[in-house]
């Protein structure tokens, strides 16, 4: 079992890696960190095996491979960042996040960044 980190360079991804790497050395487990966006994740964890999985960049489907990744590394935890957007956004763009929540098979945990 693993906790799995959907990784971004935002600020609302920054407080998520925080919180996964506290959730993954509370409950003794490793961290797999997925990729969401260009750039190469460098993730410290003192305590924590971490490790890179990394999406097809040839697939378009981002979040799809993410839930794939998350089911094949067994994830107890499901890490993400959320920012708040308004509802017209929400409505028009549609939302990663939205679809992690309903579609993963594991418990996720939504991170805001401090204000």
């Amino acid at each position: 079992m693993t906790v799995v980190l959907a990784w971004t360079t935002t600020p609302e991804g920054r407080a998520a890696e925080e919180t996964a790497v506290a959730e993954a050395r509370r409950r003794s487990l490793d961290l797999v960190v997925v990729p969401m966006q260009e750039g190469t994740p460098e993730v410290s964890a003192d305590g924590v095996q971490v490790r890179v999985h990394a999406p097809d960049e040839r697939d378009r489907d981002v979040v799809g491979d993410f839930l794939d990744i998350a089911s094949e590394e067994d994830a107890a935890l499901i890490v993400i960042g959320v920012r708040h957007r308004s509802a017209i956004g929400k409505l028009i763009l549609g939302s990663s996040a939205q679809q992690i929540l309903l579609e993963a098979s594991a418990p996720v945990l939504a991170v805001k960044a401090a204000r």
